[in-house]
């Protein structure tokens, strides 16, 4: 067992509110607001819901992913204290999840060079001038380790994960980890192509379920060393307990029936933690809405949890990809803090073929600990503890 890693800053800004506070009261309202893509434009006859930032606007120099990476990375900083001029003189690492991250975003670039036309680069450059680890490290200052992690819907929970071993191997002092990812339309055609999105609001869970909506955003925490901490005066919203990761070794894009790398992820979080599954307060899910997520995710809690509460934001989000784990994780650390939870937003219906049921309200819950689940494709599987002080 290693010791826990404070967090001492959130940030979030997805379709659910602009700053962690505003997206807590809509998910404590039942807010949500899955509509027609703005930016994007499809040939399908009706259009497939999204969860898009919108008004969000940003330096041209900055691609999309880039941009809410930075500013879910400044409102963690200002959560935690920290004065973004004087993170130099801290040993100070970034660690990104994402999955698109920004690549797929300038197609009329892409359609000419197939078409043998000789391009302008300049589109080329942006997006390599956009590595998300990169912008952040650039913008503050940084000279600690810089990685994104690219491991389909698991890596904003992988990255939070490193981030965290970084800390506890002494490498660093503060990391800023987190994930970011926003809509493409090449993803969303990808998606649809794979029958896997709900023509309607998505409803994890739920008996009628049939499918996920994609949504864009990010989340960054900052993790801090107990020493860092003392030495500034800092206070820890939270820390990170235990992080467990196990490959299904399965399928390209389906969960292993059983939910094995899922449970061996769990398992392994809840022992790193030293807590028991029993003592978990919650669980926040991965929930995607499709069938096979949600029928193999709610069997294992059914199992292994049996009793804790749980549900998934993403009727509040939408599926953010790399986003995802980071974005839940800041949701998991904020209820934990708030000791309520939300209802699981488009869950009506229970479907027998889970064998348990995520929460229909919101309640108050109690414990002092809370796990946050990814699943991914490629067999990814990814949980990740936290824990509040009394």
């Amino acid at each position: 067992m290693k010791p826990p890693v404070a967090v001492s800053g959130l940030g979030c800004r997805c379709a659910a509110g602009d700053t962690l506070g505003a997206c807590m009261e809509s998910l404590r309202l039942g807010q949500r607001h899955p509509v027609p893509p703005v930016r994007l434009h499809t040939n399908h006859p009706a259009p497939f819901p999204v969860f898009e930032v919108l008004g969000f606007e940003h330096p041209p120099e900055l691609l999309r992913t880039s941009a809410l990476l930075l500013a879910a990375a400044r409102e963690a900083l200002r959560d935690a204290g920290l004065d973004e001029g004087a993170l130099g003189d801290l040993r100070v690492g970034v660690c990104v999840g994402t999955t698109v991250g920004c690549a797929l975003s300038d197609e009329p670039f892409c359609r000419a060079f197939r078409e043998g036309q000789d391009p302008n680069l300049a589109p080329l450059e942006r997006v390599l001038q956009n590595n998300p680890a990169g912008v952040l490290a650039r913008t503050f200052g940084l000279g600690g380790p810089c990685q994104n992690v690219v491991n389909a819907c698991s890596s904003g929970t992988d990255a939070i994960g490193l981030g965290a071993s970084w800390i506890q191997a002494g490498l660093c002092d503060v990391v800023l980890a987190g994930g970011a990812d926003e809509l493409s339309r090449i993803t969303l055609n990808g998606f649809i192509a794979l029958k896997i999105v709900d023509p309607g609001p998505c409803r994890p869970f739920d008996l009628e379920r049939r499918g996920l909506n994609l949504g864009e955003g990010a989340a960054v925490l900052v993790l801090e060393s107990e020493a860092s901490l003392l030495r500034r005066r800092g206070r820890a919203r939270g820390r990170v307990l235990g992080y467990g990761a196990a490959c299904d070794a399965h399928h390209q894009t389906a969960p292993h029936p059983e939910g094995a790398g899922l449970r061996r992820a769990i398992l392994d979080a809840l022992h790193r933690a030293g807590v028991e599954g029993s003592e978990l307060a919650f669980v926040n899910a991965h929930g995607t809405g499709t069938p096979d997520n949600d029928r193999v995710e709610g069997r294992v809690f059914a199992d292994l949890l049996p009793g804790i509460p749980f549900f998934s934001t993403k009727g509040h989000t939408g599926h953010t990809l790399g986003a995802a784990g980071a974005i839940e994780a800041a949701f998991t650390l904020a209820s934990l803090e708030a000791g309520w939870v939300p209802a699981s937003a488009g869950f009506q219906t229970p479907d027998p073929e889970i064998g348990s049921q995520p929460t229909g309200r919101v309640q108050t819950v109690t414990g002092r600990a809370a796990l946050s689940t990814s699943l991914a494709f490629g067999g990814n599987n990814a949980a990740v503890v936290f824990g509040v002080a009394p």
